[in-house]
């Protein structure tokens, strides 16, 4: 899905299931048409791979030391239960991890080897969220200056355009004092334009993944007395050659994909199971007396919705891309309040029409944005560069500099176009904005 990332939560291949009304719902005649184009992420991105996505195999199904909650964990299922995890239980599809979490698996397993000369297979890691999934490892060297470990990426249930890839981390030791440096190596991509959340000329690898290999390499040094100074170089076999699938060289990632999570762990998705726990989770919701539900993109805007508002777990709403099933169904069956959170670039495609916010569905509309940043009053000269931004996030930055309040206007508009698909239902509407650290960077009024 998405949010984690995430968010910048990012798209699936276009029909591997589901039905074609992605909105969910019967047909809607008064919905705007979804076009069949591409979206522009908000972060580096593997078009079919979504911000979370993956899990590891190397050379067979790894062990995991519990299943984690927000995917899909143990559930009481004698009593109704809601929210995420709830939600991905219903669809009986099975999570897996990020690259982000198979290149932090690759790197312990290498740094531990070049301290202590032994590869830990299986080799452990801690996610964000504390969950301590194991990687068997796909392959192995050891030298006098260098150590490489890779695991194989299984994406389960997700259809993902990396399923299958060998991910490899080689790891060298650095000058005292150095810190850890990140190398692209072949099959992962540099960042060649601005607009994005790593610098022009860095190695494709998201915050969230270079936090993680930090981490890692940060307690492997402490248990096996290293200094923690090291390069990390991350390679994906045939990476360039299925970056060309992916809208990286669009954006201006060159030379193969991104390393990518915000949560280690992608919560997959097939078009009509998920629209059906959407469903459900709005029943749940409705049984248990919520009168203030939140529709979220990932797991990111969930945090952030807890935070502003105090919701409960049954409250949450895991809508992913499915923005039209959310609404649709609340029309039928409606609550006094829905708050819809996500990514800014994500939900300006809502504000422009779109119900479909799947980055092989829906796009981020440039020129749909520089006519919004010109009603909040920016001038000639910035709307034209909003229009050519590189992505939505450089386009909110640029207002954000010269004090235009583009987040609002795109919050105020995507609430705007919930409405007109509540068609009068008696749901008052707000709508967050957010970035990838879950900072509310655009807010509606409740209407």
């Amino acid at each position: 899905m998405t949010e984690t990332s995430e968010p910048t939560e990012t798209g699936r291949p276009t029909g591997t299931s589901g039905p074609a009304d992605t909105g969910g719902g019967p047909a809607d005649t008064s919905a705007p048409t979804e076009p069949t184009e591409t979206t522009e992420p908000t972060a580096p991105t593997n078009a079919g791979e979504p911000t979370d996505t993956g899990r590891p195999a190397g050379t067979g199904e790894p062990t995991e030391t519990g299943e984690p909650t927000e995917t899909g964990g143990a559930t009481d299922t004698s009593a109704p239960a809601g929210g995420r995890g709830a939600q991905l239980k219903h669809t009986g599809l099975r999570p897996g991890w990020t690259t982000g979490a198979c290149a932090t698996a690759a790197t312990t397993a290498a740094y531990t080897a070049l301290l202590t000369g032994e590869f830990p297979d299986p080799v452990t890691i801690t996610l964000p969220r504390g969950q301590t999934p194991a990687f068997a490892l796909a392959r192995e060297e050891l030298g006098a200056e260098r150590a490489m470990a890779a695991v194989v990426k299984d994406a389960g249930d997700d259809p993902d355009v990396t399923h299958g890839a060998v991910i490899h981390a080689t790891v060298r030791p650095l000058p005292a004092g150095a810190g850890v440096v990140f190398r692209a190596g072949p099959g992962v991509g540099t960042v060649t334009r601005p607009g994005l959340p790593l610098e022009v000329g860095e190695p494709a690898v998201n915050p969230v993944p270079r936090r993680m290999m930090r981490e890692h390499v940060a307690r492997v040094a402490a248990e096996h007395g290293g200094s923690g100074d090291v390069e990390i170089t991350l390679s994906v076999e045939g990476g360039e050659e299925l970056a060309r699938s992916t809208w990286n060289p669009r954006l201006g990632i060159l030379g193969g994909l991104s390393i990518l999570g915000t949560t280690g762990i992608v919560v997959p998705y097939s078009c009509s199971a998920w629209i059906d726990s959407i469903r459900r989770g709005v029943d749940v919701a409705r049984a248990a007396g919520r009168t203030h539900v939140a529709g979220c993109t990932g797991s990111t805007s969930e945090r952030t919705v807890v935070t502003e508002y105090g919701l409960p777990e049954d409250a949450l709403l895991d809508m992913g891309d499915f923005a039209g099933a959310v609404l649709k169904y609340v029309r039928r069956h409606p609550v006094d309040r829905l708050t819809v959170c996500g990514g800014f670039a994500k939900l300006s495609k809502l504000a422009a029409g779109h119900l479909d916010l799947h980055s092989k569905r829906s796009q981020v509309d440039k020129g749909f944005l520089a006519r919004l940043a010109r009603r909040g009053g920016a001038d000639e000269a910035l709307a034209d560069r909003v229009s050519e931004a590189n992505t939505g996030l450089a386009a909110l930055q640029m207002c954000a500099a010269a004090g235009v309040p583009l987040g609002d206007l795109v919050a105020e508009a995507a609430r705007d176009e919930a409405l007109r698909v509540l068609r009068g239902a008696p749901v008052r509407v707000d709508v967050l904005c957010i970035d990838r650290a879950g900072t509310v960077v655009g807010r509606s009024t409740v209407r």
